[in-house]
């Protein structure tokens, strides 16, 4: 079977925001509550409270994205919810009015498609909220609602709110406020397959899926796939899946995952024991024990034999999320880390995500911390900005660095190098990330050219021929450069 994936989301760098914290509108006569209701933006998140930011704000730092060079949004969950988050649905069909409602969305959207980003939302449709209708309608009515067979009872009476009675019905992960849908009920899965068509009519991109793993009904994501695709071919179908998705991506369900296998090996190559480990031991991915050069390239070689390659480019790369703390706390606020991790992730095989403020140096440990407010621009560290920058330029002014083969050519110690090769275009990228320099690094690499221009970072580059060439490198410590 030919595999066929969105050939936009090879060439994308996306760009991941928690709408609630992102960037609330600078015009308050759109909003649907004043700031009286709101936490204080640049202060400490709780699990419960509001920050305000909506959907109008985020069209007012589009020409921020543009800039920054992101050409796709990833949104976590929009519709109208009683959480922050809005992984409680209450209607799959409004956009949250604190967020602007659907007219905002439309908006917005357009806005994004006049600057050639793309827009990809969250599906969370293994679950509902205790606010949804359908579901209020069975607290209401017990077994007498027309709506009993679309969840999971066990018993009777339900408790919805009540911590001290059984709450007789499946709540996923044990939350009773997170009703698990039954999916083998045909209604349940013509329901949510409309849903998914609504919005790619809409205009979305496409859709990341909340634990599709929890959905077990035989052809659910084959279905899924077909009645997505069908209307927009391109649009992209991604999974939050933390481990080994071969299951998933057969090219008959999604075109990609949230790539938390690159994660954990590039976060423990590049902060090694500088991780924190309060901010990662209960976590399903495992950014430690350190490794070092050679057990690295061991793990990304295994990662890219997984997967056809048409699945590998448009694998979701991430270095956190708003399910992880984030990168810099990981790192036990060690800024070369970050850098180091960065570098790595935008010159992986894939569509890179960026989780919004790790640009900018934003700081946060786990939930609620990791989803702060983003900072003023005056807090912004500008120096990691301008990597930022540079690494994306540099992504999207060379093809083999989005579609190009990738080879590792070294994998010694501190020192990593790899190839990534597309036609004549050769880029070479090295790492070093130990804390002495590495000197008189010597790689072989049968090259069809001799890449010598330094793209990024700082290095001595030279090259011998004895045979095949040779690539010499001399690389300061904790630093890693591109080669063009």
């Amino acid at each position: 079977m030919q595999i066929q994936t969105p050939d936009w989301v090879k060439h994308a760098v996306f760009y991941q925001i928690f709408p609630d914290r992102f960037a609330k509108t600078k015009h308050p006569h759109k909003r649907l509550l004043k700031d009286t209701r709101w936490e204080d933006w640049h202060e400490m998140p709780t699990l419960q409270g509001y920050k305000g930011g909506d959907l109008w704000g985020v069209m007012e730092q589009l020409d921020y994205l543009q800039d920054l060079g992101i050409n796709a949004v990833y949104f976590t969950p929009i519709f109208q919810s009683a959480s922050n988050h809005r992984y409680h649905t209450h209607d799959y069909y409004q956009v949250d009015p604190m967020l602007g409602g659907n007219g905002a969305f439309r908006e917005l959207l357009e806005a994004a498609h006049e600057r050639d980003i793309k827009v990809v939302l969250d599906g969370v449709f293994n679950h509902s909220s205790r606010g949804f209708f359908f579901f209020h309608d069975v607290l209401e009515n017990g077994p007498h609602s027309p709506w009993v067979d679309w969840f999971k009872i066990e018993g009777w009476p339900l408790s919805a709110y009540d911590g001290n009675f059984p709450a007789n019905y499946e709540g996923w992960d044990g939350n009773r406020a997170l009703p698990v849908f039954n999916h083998e009920n045909p209604e349940v899965r013509e329901y949510i397959m409309e849903i998914a068509e609504y919005w790619i009519k809409f205009g979305v991109d496409g859709w990341r899926l909340d634990v599709p793993f929890e959905i077990k009904a035989q052809g659910f994501w084959q279905e899924f796939r077909d009645r997505v695709k069908a209307i927009n071919p391109e649009a992209y179908i991604v999974g939050e899946v933390w481990g080994d998705s071969r299951e998933w991506l057969d090219g008959t369900q999604f075109d990609g995952v949230m790539n938390y296998l690159f994660a954990a090996p590039t976060i423990a190559f590049a902060a090694g024991d500088r991780v924190d480990i309060d901010q990662v031991k209960d976590r399903s991915y495992h950014p430690y024990p350190p490794l070092f050069a050679p057990e690295y390239a061991e793990k990304i070689q295994q990662l890219l034999e997984f997967y056809p390659w048409d699945i590998q480019l448009t694998q979701l790369n991430l270095l956190a999320s708003h399910d992880t703390a984030r990168l810099i706390s990981i790192a036990g606020g060690d800024k070369k880390s970050v850098q180091l991790a960065t570098l790595l992730l935008l010159t992986y095989p894939g569509a890179p995500s960026i989780y919004y403020g790790d640009e900018v140096g934003l700081p946060g440990k786990l939930d609620p911390d990791s989803r702060r407010g983003f900072p003023m621009e005056a807090h912004w560290e500008r120096d990691v900005l301008d990597y930022h920058k540079q690494l994306i330029a540099l992504r999207h002014q060379y093809p083999a660095l989005r579609t190009g083969d990738y080879k590792v050519l070294f994998a010694e110690g501190t020192v990593y190098v790899f190839a990534r090769t597309l036609g004549d275009q050769e880029i070479i990228v090295a790492v070093n990330v130990g804390t002495a320099p590495a000197e008189d690094v010597r790689v072989e690499a049968a090259l069809k050219s001799k890449p010598s221009k330094l793209l990024y970072g700082t290095a001595e580059v030279s090259w011998s021929v004895e045979g095949e060439s040779k690539l010499q490198l001399n690389l300061p410590s904790r630093s890693g450069c591109i080669l063009g």
